[in-house]
């Protein structure tokens, strides 16, 4: 007997602030205050909008957001940190979510607050709603493109007597489908 769906709310169709949107229009850049809005749509329909003020010059940087929901006026803070980017050029910024307190790069509005992914219950991406039938359509795809990345003209697979980096990574990746393959299928 097939399980009821449930209709989850899904993240990518909620309004989300990504962390490098914000930086990409240059709203956190050292020892400044920027203020502006964020507008969400969806077919040319506006379904949402945020007014949002990023605060640097302090020793504890934060975001205000601004925003109405169900004709209520929503303002709080949010709290900014960075750490040293693994390739040392810079700094990486992050959300610290209001309500897990975990450090994030996307903060999702789902109901009245925008928090992180795992302070809401049932909610899930898009693409893990699908079938066991359509991951493995999927899999099965991506095995193909795999393949003809392996055939191609010009691709080696050995340079001077070792495997390549890239054939290596082709293989466990051909690997790992195939697994999730026969997985889907028992």
């Amino acid at each position: 007997m097939p399980r009821p769906y449930t209709f989850p709310t899904l993240f990518d169709s909620v309004c989300q602030i990504n962390i490098q949107y914000l930086k990409k229009i240059g709203y956190l850049k050292e020892n400044s205050i920027c203020n502006g809005a964020l507008i969400w749509s969806s077919r040319g329909n506006k379904t949402g909008s945020i007014n949002i003020s990023v605060n640097t010059l302090t020793e504890e940087p934060f975001a205000q957001l601004e925003y109405k929901y169900k004709e209520e006026d929503i303002s709080y803070k949010v709290k900014l940190t960075t750490l040293p980017s693994n390739l040392n050029k810079g700094r990486i910024w992050y959300f610290i979510c209001p309500q897990t307190n975990k450090r994030c790069r996307k903060l999702y509005l789902i109901g009245k607050y925008f928090f992180h992914r795992d302070a809401f219950v049932g909610a899930m991406y898009y693409s893990q709603t699908h079938s066991k039938f359509h991951q493995s359509l999927v899999a099965f795809h991506k095995i193909d493109l795999l393949k003809e990345k392996l055939n191609a003209k010009h691709f080696k697979e050995h340079y001077a007597g070792k495997q390549t980096k890239k054939y290596i990574s082709l293989m466990e990746q051909t690997i790992k489908l195939n697994k999730m393959i026969q997985k889907i299928n028992i």
